[in-house]
């Protein structure tokens, strides 16, 4: 039995950000080319598409390191110093939630024409493309779909594997050697899916001493995928 003394305690993410940290595989090669090649982006500007957990953040970041750019929150628009903004390269995340708040879309849509007129890079983030936006404003909705698209889709096997690595180990969890290979067979393949098996991996190995081991992987991929009225029986 574990002792009060040796009861595991929750430690905190620590997500990494660098460059160093994102693995650039084939299928996100040329999503990470489009974003490096920003110097020669038509009219300045790039939209990066992809589902959640593919590593827009991350990449957001990555930029902003590389240019000095600011990041800020589509729903932080409305808010913001617009203007400022404008003065120097700025990564909008989440762009695509600003759609159908008028006064998101209204700053996005000033950010955007400011940014351009001083020649300085804009890059925003979202989780479908432009033309997939409920926009509301017209001028804004026209200028979004008029933005070069880099898309992240869904992983391959070799860039599953980078990010369930990356994810245990922002969560300071060292899974033994059979566990990824055998997540990467059995898995579905995205990156919710990911994040989702890293999320209770963890929680699931902390009152466990012998860590993350294929058995428990195995099991909380079964709790995961399994419809719940199927493990009910």
């Amino acid at each position: 039995m574990i002792g009060p003394e040796q009861l595991p305690l929750p430690l905190p993410v620590r997500t990494a950000l660098g460059r160093e940290d994102y693995f650039v595989g084939g299928s996100n090669a040329l999503a990470v080319a489009l974003m490096d090649n920003w110097r020669d982006w038509p009219s300045g500007k790039l939209v990066l598409v992809g589902p959640g957990g593919a590593g827009k953040t991350h990449l957001a970041h990555v930029w902003a390191a590389e240019t000095g750019a600011a990041i800020i929150g589509a729903a932080d628009l409305p808010g913001a110093d617009i203007p400022a903004l404008a003065t120097a390269p700025v990564c909008v995340e989440n762009a695509d939630r600003s759609a159908g708040d008028r006064a998101a879309e209204e700053a996005l849509f000033h950010l955007h024409n400011l940014a351009l007129a001083q020649r300085q890079p804009l890059m925003v983030t979202a989780s479908a493309p432009p033309a997939l936006w409920p926009l509301t404003l017209p001028d804004l909705k026209s200028r979004m779909e008029g933005t070069q698209t880099a898309t992240l889709p869904d992983p391959d096997d070799t860039l599953l594997a980078a990010v369930l690595v990356k994810q245990l180990a922002d969560r300071q969890c060292v899974p033994a050697p059979d566990v990824i290979p055998y997540l990467v067979r059995h898995m579905p393949r995205s990156f919710a899916m990911a994040q989702a098996l890293v999320k209770a991996l963890d929680a699931s190995a902390m009152s466990r001493p012998k860590g993350i081991t294929r058995a428990l992987a195995r099991a909380v991929l079964t709790r995961l995928v399994t419809p719940p009225e199927e493990l009910s029986e």
